[in-house]
């Protein structure tokens, strides 16, 4: 589908989803649409940056149905029978764009998971070296961690069994490295479990070089003790 070049208005409008498509092309959603309209995407993330613009639009309805259902149910107008009609044409014309919203965003949402599949087969090649922060977050998900979406925000993120919280890109550095994989066969609002391949295991099980030693203290002059002079 070729869609028209997104107003200002179109582009304010924020979904669900954005935050986990910015995470998946690993730009912004301004980038992303201007990306599609210079031709520059594979196939898949056109098809995603085309339904999540279907998916903007869907918004703006649903918003502009329940702002006029607002203004009429505000006191503004005198309750009659014209009210009542106006009231219950809203209604249904609200229902329809929620209804319309929910099957543009499912299309978002498939063409979403095809991205995110495809940067999960991606290997840039074995991580020689961990930082402590990817250390503990490894550590804590090998004893047992789920990937999540918050019902209410729909924020990714993984929880381990010891209650500590992976940050949604922190854990894709981790998948797109091969160093964990997740079960895509639950549902995210359930849980899907993360557990560590092989290469994880082994970069986690492999010493750790020693960090840098402490540099001896400056004596100041005149400080007490006084170093000893070497004896002859």
């Amino acid at each position: 589908m070729t869609s028209a070049s997104p107003s200002a208005s179109t582009t304010r409008v924020v979904t669900s989803l954005d935050h986990r498509i910015e995470a998946a092309v690993g730009r912004s959603i301004e980038q992303l649409w201007q990306h599609r309209e210079r031709d520059l995407l594979d196939e898949a993330q056109t098809e995603l940056a085309d339904a999540h613009r279907d998916l903007v639009t869907a918004e703006r309805a649903v918003a502009f149905h329940r702002l006029l259902l607002a203004r009429l149910a505000s006191g503004e107008f005198p309750v009659d029978q014209v009210l009542c009609t106006r009231l219950d044409r809203t209604v249904g014309q609200l229902s329809q764009a929620v209804g319309e919203r929910d099957a543009q965003q499912a299309k978002a949402q498939a063409a979403l998971e095809s991205v995110e599949r495809a940067a999960r087969t991606q290997h840039p090649g074995p991580v020689e070296e961990l930082s402590a922060p990817d250390f503990a977050a490894l550590l804590a998900i090998a004893q047992g961690a789920k990937l999540r979406e918050h019902l209410l925000t729909q924020r990714l993120s993984v929880v381990t069994a010891s209650g500590a919280r992976v940050a949604y890109h922190q854990f894709q550095r981790f998948e797109t490295a091969g160093l964990v994989v997740r079960d895509d066969s639950h549902p995210l609002h359930a849980g899907q479990p993360v557990t560590l391949t092989e290469a994880g295991r082994s970069l986690l099980a492999a010493p750790r070089p020693p960090g840098p030693q402490p540099l001896p203290p400056v004596r100041r002059a005149g400080a007490w003790p006084a170093a000893s002079a070497p004896r002859r």
